[in-house]
């Protein structure tokens, strides 16, 4: 007689794992950079992150090594590494932030990052979609302007305007994205919870 086999939990020190925990400590050392104004520094560091952020959900897929703690770990590094960014980013002139903007994009994952917990506990699947996606590019792009734009600042390059101009629209579409974004989760576990009064 045969019996079916489980296949094997994934390992808490697999490869995506080990990629997520290097994606976190360059998330430390991009905010460190910020505090130095170290900026071609900070573009370095922040597209190796991306990089490591992109490597941990190939391999995960690749390898079957989708876990909870990975699920979970992943996007609550990306949070710390765009949050503290702006964060470290907002007392710095030429930057283009202020304070609102700063509490919008923070305020925004706190909450939805909660609201994912709260459903996700209760069965409900509850992951990120398009225009969630469209919001972490936006604030990746935006955060890769202000990088460029205060470097040209520091060189006094000619295209220093032209660098000003392109922060700015990244920030206004990166924050309308946001806002977007959290209004739709919200209104998406408004549905559930209605729908299905037992989650």
């Amino acid at each position: 007689m045969t019996t079916a086999t489980s296949r094997p939990r994934p390992g808490v020190y697999n490869l995506p794992n080990q990629l997520t925990a290097s994606h976190f400590r360059l998330a430390l050392v991009l905010v460190w950079l910020i505090g130095v104004d170290q900026w071609i520094a900070c573009i370095v560091v922040f597209a190796l992150a991306a990089v490591t952020d992109w490597l941990d959900g190939y391999f995960a897929r690749k390898q079957g090594l989708v876990s909870t703690l990975g699920r979970n770990l992943d996007p609550l590094v990306d949070k710390v590494l765009v949050c503290g960014a702006y964060i470290f980013l907002l007392p710095i002139p030429g930057a283009g932030l202020t304070a609102w903007i700063v509490t919008v994009v923070v305020a925004r994952e706190l909450i939805i990052t909660g609201l994912r917990s709260f459903m996700e506990n209760r069965g409900a699947t509850f992951g990120a979609d398009w225009l969630g996606k469209i919001k972490m590019g936006l604030q990746c792009g935006a955060l890769f302007a202000i990088f460029v734009a205060l470097q040209s600042a520091v060189q006094q390059v000619e295209s220093q305007p032209l660098w000003n101009t392109i922060r700015d629209l990244f920030i206004w579409s990166m924050l309308a994205a946001t806002a977007l974004s959290g209004l739709q989760y919200l209104w998406r576990a408004a549905m559930l919870l209605k729908n299905d009064p037992d989650l």
